[in-house]
């Protein structure tokens, strides 16, 4: 489950660089990337952070399937 989380963190981060890189684009008028269009890097942010969204439910579904015994 520790992948998970990671992940998750991972994704989130990456969608936030996207979007930031997104907006910096939009105001600067400058290409990143060789992406002339600034809705481009929210289509990938958009991806990037339901891939987030995935591991997450994923863990929570691991942690209820295999509940912690108590000893």
């Amino acid at each position: 489950m520790k992948i998970l989380s990671i992940g998750t963190w991972v994704c989130g981060i990456g969608g936030a660089l996207i979007i930031i890189t997104g907006l910096v684009s939009l105001v600067t008028q400058q290409t990143f990337f060789g992406l002339r269009h600034a809705v481009n890097y929210f289509h990938v942010a958009n991806s990037v952070l339901l891939l987030g969204i995935l591991c997450l439910l994923a863990r929570q579904a691991c942690i209820m399937n295999h509940p912690k015994k108590d000893a």
